[in-house]
C-alpha cells in the first residue's frame, strides 16, 4: 500500500511540475502578444494619422477640382454668350 501512496505522490510532483512548466509558458506568451499587441496599436495610429492626412489632400484636391469645374463652364458660357453677340451683330440683330 505504501508503495502505492508513494507512486501517486510522485504523479502528483510531476503533475504539479508539468502545470507549473505550461504556466510560465503561457505567461512568455501572454508577454508576447502584449508586446504584438502594442506594437499593432502603434501601427493602428500611424495608420489614422495617414488617414487623416490623405483625407486632407483628397478635399483639397476636391476643391481645386470643383474649382477649376466652375470656372471651365463660365468660360464655355461666357464663350457662348460672346459667340451669340457676335452672330447677333453680324445679321444685324442689333
Amino acid at each position: 500500500m505504501e508503495a502505492r501512496v508513494t507512486i501517486l505522490e510522485q504523479i502528483a510532483r510531476s503533475t504539479v511540475a508539468t502545470l507549473e512548466r505550461i504556466e510560465h509558458r503561457f505567461d512568455a506568451i501572454d508577454l508576447r502578444f502584449d508586446a504584438i499587441e502594442r506594437r499593432l496599436e502603434t501601427i493602428d495610429h500611424r495608420f489614422e494619422a495617414v488617414d487623416r492626412r490623405m483625407d486632407e489632400g483628397f478635399r483639397e484636391q476636391r476643391n481645386i477640382h470643383d474649382r477649376d469645374f466652375r470656372l471651365t463652364w463660365a468660360g464655355i458660357i461666357a464663350l457662348a454668350l460672346g459667340l451669340a453677340a457676335l452672330m447677333a451683330h453680324g445679321f444685324h440683330w442689333f
